[in-house]
């Protein structure tokens, strides 16, 4: 009788809480997104919480894509395309209206995680993720396998490399408002390039490479290869010509300019980030630390790194103002190409005649030229790791 009652009171006591990021790491990002967009009156912390899974759920579901048509990593020049996925031995055959699918889908889910953001504000608001609760369901089959959790898609390891200082096992980041405003900027990035690539209308350059490249094998008859450069290869000389065949093409100027107000406003979200960060005094599982912080991750920062960053961001967008300009190797010292007026008016991409001068003559004019010293004080704050910072930087 004992034993009945004790287990009718263990029924009926409730679980202990779930914290959100323990139910990310059980659920998933899909889920645990729709549970928080449900809410009637959501904390600081869900309304967080959801524009972050949204981000992420941007980048999951391009990665589920890719795994539906068996797009490996081997776009290392582009964002997303560039991340390791397991391999799925039952791809369909990739449609160059994938491609379209998946930055129209990225970039409505950069535009959901930025209105989760506007709700949010400026309100203060402090969640603690585990890092390891982060995982894509690259399979869509409900369950976390084996290259599905965030380090092995994003390469995020730790106690390892030049940029981690610190061996952490399970580290866990307290996010706050300050990182608010770089999810902001990120997601402005990730739209920015989805504007940029769509304005070239990529679908018929793609399906000319893919159409070629099947007439070229069909040329093989029965006999291999007399060597291996196809395979070695022949991917990638395919992927180049995709892209320098969409860059030929006459750019929507609709799209470049709402790539280039994209690109500003992830400088703008950027330098808020910063302003917000300086003025942080505790030092608790820190996404991007200030001087006086560590990083929750290991991560090691070089003092002065938000400066030198802040320098960097400060001459890109001097020049996508127009406000200084880029030098060509033909134009001298007292000229160079005005990027404001190229997405304002953009050209279709013929390297032969941007190489010899003639393709930028429209947009070159006299003025101050950007200098390089901003990114070569940070690339020797960083110690030859300045690609890596820039990406997680922003």
């Amino acid at each position: 009788m004992r034993a009945l009652t004790l287990a009718l009171f263990l029924a009926a006591a409730p679980a202990a809480a779930e914290t959100l990021s323990a139910e990310i790491g059980r659920t998933g990002i899909g889920p645990t997104a729709a549970r928080l967009a449900a809410l009637p009156a959501p904390t600081n912390e869900e309304v967080f919480a959801l524009a972050g899974l949204k981000f992420l759920g941007g980048v999951e579901a391009a990665l589920q894509l890719r795994w539906q048509t068996g797009v490996q990593a081997d776009w290392s020049e582009l964002p997303i395309l560039r991340l390791p996925i397991p391999e799925n031995p039952d791809a369909r055959a990739f449609a160059p209206a994938d491609f379209t699918t998946l930055l129209t889908g990225l970039d409505a889910d950069m535009d959901a995680a930025r209105t989760a953001l506007d709700q949010l504000g400026d309100k203060p608001f402090a969640l603690e993720i585990v890092l390891g609760d982060l995982w894509f369901d690259i399979n869509a089959n409900g369950t976390q396998d084996e290259g599905e959790d965030i380090g092995s898609v994003t390469g995020l390891t730790l106690g390892g490399g030049r940029m981690i200082g610190v061996d952490m096992i399970d580290p866990a980041i307290t996010f706050d408002t300050a990182d608010a405003a770089w999810l902001a900027a990120y997601t402005h990035f990730l739209s920015g390039f989805a504007s940029t690539a769509l304005a070239y209308d990529p679908e018929p350059a793609i399906q000319r490479v893919l159409d070629s490249s099947a007439a070229i094998h069909a040329l093989w008859g029965d006999t291999p290869p007399t060597n291996a450069m196809d395979m070695m290869f022949g991917r990638q000389v395919d992927r180049v010509a995709m892209v320098l065949n969409a860059l030929a093409n006459s750019p929507d100027k609709a799209l470049a300019l709402d790539a280039h107000g994209h690109f500003l406003s992830m400088i703008e979200e950027n330098r808020r980030f910063w302003s917000l960060v300086a003025l942080e005094t505790d030092n608790k599982g820190e996404w991007v630390p200030n001087n006086r912080q560590v990083s929750g991750m290991g991560l090691r920062m070089p003092p002065g790194t938000g400066a030198r960053w802040q320098a960097v961001l400060a001459d890109a967008e001097r020049l996508l103002k127009g406000e200084v300009l880029m030098p060509h190797w033909r134009f001298g010292a007292e000229a160079g190409i005005n990027l404001k007026k190229m997405f304002e008016d953009p050209p279709p991409v013929d390297l032969i005649t941007w190489i010899q001068g003639e393709g930028f003559l429209p947009y070159a004019e006299k003025g101050p030229l950007v200098s390089p010293t901003s990114w070569q004080d940070f690339e020797s704050l960083v110690q030859g790791d300045a690609m890596l910072f820039a990406v997680f930087l922003n």
